[in-house]
């Protein structure tokens, strides 16, 4: 099976579950956390080359609801880029990185395709 990355933060509650998921059905995977290991430009515009922006910033979240009027106004890919960078938890996780595709989220039936 190829590598496996798991991104997010360590004590959000859906990247908890996207871990034990993997861990109770043996899956091995690296973790990611963009608190200790960091997040850089690249890892965002790879992140954004497969997911589109309002998948990505979750827009539903305590970080997002802190930000001023002016920050949420967000007019283009690059002002985007560098508000993720600012503020990694802005970025719906977990983010998973598999075969050079990346899932965004957690669900049991998304997770068990990744088995086969």
């Amino acid at each position: 099976m190829a590598p496996i990355t798991l991104y997010g933060i360590k004590n959000c509650d859906t990247v908890k579950k996207a871990r034990k998921w993997l861990e109770d059905h043996s899956v091995p995977y690296s973790f990611h956390d963009f608190r200790v290991d960091g997040i850089n430009k690249t890892l965002v515009n790879n992140f954004l080359k497969q997911i589109d922006l309002e998948t990505l910033i979750n827009k539903r979240g305590t970080t997002w609801r802190k930000l001023s009027d002016e920050e949420k106004e967000i007019k283009n890919k690059t002002q985007a880029v560098e508000l993720m960078i600012k503020n990694p938890t802005i970025i719906k996780r977990p983010v998973l990185e598999l075969n050079n595709k990346l899932i965004v989220g957690f669900s049991d039936e998304i997770y068990e395709s990744i088995k086969r």
